[in-house]
């Protein structure tokens, strides 16, 4: 059985040009409120892939619907070539996903809540038990062997998430906002742990806030301004010379409030 999940979770044969994900035209309202108007994004393989936006820009939105967990009203997304849509079962056994506010089974431990989902996952109760060890040890949460999730940490929560994504060997992982709230020492252990997954043949791909964290890890990038993708490419392309702050600044539109208002706050 896991031979048979493994093969599954390679690109098509022959074509090692076909992106990690590929999403083309999705758009999503809610009511009267278009949260995406359309966004496209181009992940090639190996790359480690940001994505960046103003807060209400459709990120989440877009992720969601890229990863089969929210339906667009229109648009297609493919993980290697794999419609995630029509496709989910092959489509979702190459991918990770860290969802924002990732909801988690807080009377479980971390040990006890790997198990469970390795399980689901169709793997054998053999290999789940050697991930599982192995995860906790690199996410550096074996110490916290009898710890309820319930009681984790906003760090030990980010850490274990980004343990189901890897638990069943994806090929491409797609976490969003996976450093927020995140204290340093836990941001060093999930950086080493997503750059050696690039290095050894994954693609990856995060939303940030953080320009100064996409420049740091990332070598694509890509803007998501009011649903739409404004700016997509090579990091050095994108920034054009400048700072990612900058050049963020400029593609969204952002204006400085300079020095005025606020007058109560001068002394």
């Amino acid at each position: 059985m896991t031979e048979e999940r493994s093969a599954n979770a390679q690109p098509p044969a022959g074509d090692e040009q076909t992106p990690a994900l590929e999403v083309r035209g999705l758009r999503k309202a809610f009511g009267d409120v278009v949260a995406v108007t359309r966004v496209d994004l181009t992940v090639p393989s190996g790359s480690f892939f940001g994505l960046v936006g103003p807060n209400g820009a459709g990120k989440t939105t877009s992720l969601s619907m890229a990863v089969g967990l929210l339906r667009p009203d229109a648009g297609a997304a493919r993980v290697f070539g794999v419609d995630v849509w029509a496709d989910p079962v092959r489509a979702k056994t190459m991918l990770g996903v860290l969802p924002d506010g990732l909801a988690m089974p807080e009377r479980l431990t971390g040990r006890e809540m790997l198990t469970y989902l390795g399980l689901l996952h169709g793997l054998e109760a053999t290999v789940v038990a050697a991930r599982a060890d192995e995860l906790l040890t690199v996410m550096e949460l074996d110490g916290a062997e009898r710890t309820l999730v319930g009681n984790y940490s906003a760090g030990m929560r980010k850490k274990i998430g980004l343990a189901t994504a890897l638990l069943h060997g994806p090929r491409l992982l797609v976490l969003d906002e996976p450093f927020e709230a995140v204290d340093p020492v836990s941001s060093m252990t999930i950086k080493a742990i997503l750059q050696q997954f690039v290095r050894r043949g994954g693609s990856v791909v995060v939303s940030s806030h953080s320009m100064a964290l996409v420049e740091l890890l990332c070598d694509q990038v890509a803007v998501i301004a009011a649903g739409r993708t404004v700016a997509e490419g090579a990091l050095d392309e994108v920034r054009d010379g400048a700072s990612l702050e900058d050049t963020f600044v400029r593609l969204v539109g952002a204006s400085s409030p300079g020095e005025q208002g606020l007058s109560w706050l001068a002394f």
